[in-house]
């Protein structure tokens, strides 16, 4: 069995708080600046990479979220409440998927027909999308933020977490989260055997189903480390796509797969449920430097599976 050399040729302040009436008037301000910029641009926001002129998917609420979407100027003002200058943009689904691939230098001998490895999906709009793996923070205020912002991520998981507080994630699912395969126990597959690894997938796919009502198509091998037998036992699990990631936040900075060291359109963001008892910051307040960052480059954030 042969671990895959991943070959990467090509591209290696707070808000103060306001008084109750100077609050609308900012939701009401930004509403109206939102409809102006709207009737100039069709709801785009232009930007450039290299000389490709892109410009970020219509942001608006997603349609598969449970309930009634919430109004901008609802965003508006939880993106004040929870530190945000910016209302952050959230991508519709594309009116077509694309086609997924292998990434280039991360395929495997022999590798027709299984479930391809990816690290950002062909798109030339302004996305990216986020994805959370395990941790051991299980924070009840991120779960309100994101459903308050109505920003979507997918979430990674392993029975050893799963187990340890299922209701979490239970109103993670019910918040309209997709939840994802990470294997039971977490190991590092490559160099294990065919059935050994099949155990792992299929295994967390019967934890998934019984806990959460479904089977994934969806797995991420942990710490992103595969070989054939990994992909072979991911197929015959059920799966079809195993996307890993591009870039990947800390309390402190980014590590970037890419050597010009920024977004591209359509990449894969990776974060950890990790927060006050591994960092000095909690995991919310993790997740507002990444929408900062994304938001101020121009960016919307998709959910993943509305891409597959």
């Amino acid at each position: 069995m042969r671990l895959v050399r991943q070959d990467d040729e090509g591209r290696a302040k707070r808000v103060p708080r306001l008084g109750a009436l100077s609050m609308a008037c900012a939701a009401l301000a930004l509403l109206a600046l939102a409809a102006l910029a709207a009737a100039c641009s069709g709801g785009g926001v232009p930007g450039t990479l290299g000389s490709q002129s892109l410009k970020a998917p219509q942001g608006r609420a997603l349609d598969g979220y449970p309930g009634k979407p919430p109004s901008y100027a609802q965003r508006a003002a939880a993106a004040t409440r929870w530190g945000l200058a910016k209302v952050p943009l959230v991508a519709a689904p594309p009116a077509k998927r694309p086609a997924i691939t292998f990434r280039k230098g991360f395929g495997v001998p022999g590798g027709a027909g299984l479930p391809p490895v990816f690290t950002s999906v062909p798109t030339k709009d302004k996305v990216v999308f986020l994805t959370i793996d395990d941790g051991t923070d299980k924070d009840p205020a991120f779960l309100r933020m994101m459903s308050e912002l109505h920003v979507p991520y997918t979430a990674f998981l392993s029975d050893t977490v799963v187990d340890d507080d299922d209701d979490y994630f239970r109103g993670m699912r019910d918040l309209g989260v997709t939840l994802d395969n990470r294997t039971l126990h977490d190991p590092y597959l490559p160099g294990m055997s065919y059935e050994e690894q099949k155990n792992e997938i299929c295994g967390m796919q019967d934890v998934m189903k019984e806990q959460f009502g479904r089977r994934p198509t969806v797995f991420r091998p942990p710490q992103g480390a595969y070989d054939k037998e990994t992909l072979r036992a991911a197929r015959d699990c059920g799966i079809a796509y195993v996307p890993l990631w591009n870039e990947e936040i800390y309390p402190d900075h980014w590590e970037y797969r890419e050597w010009d060291r920024r977004l591209h359109p359509g990449d894969i963001v990776l974060a950890h449920f990790k927060g006050s008892s591994d960092w000095d910051v909690t995991m919310s307040d993790l997740v507002r430097r990444f929408l900062k960052k994304v938001t101020d480059d121009g960016y919307a954030v998709g959910r993943l599976e509305d891409y597959l």
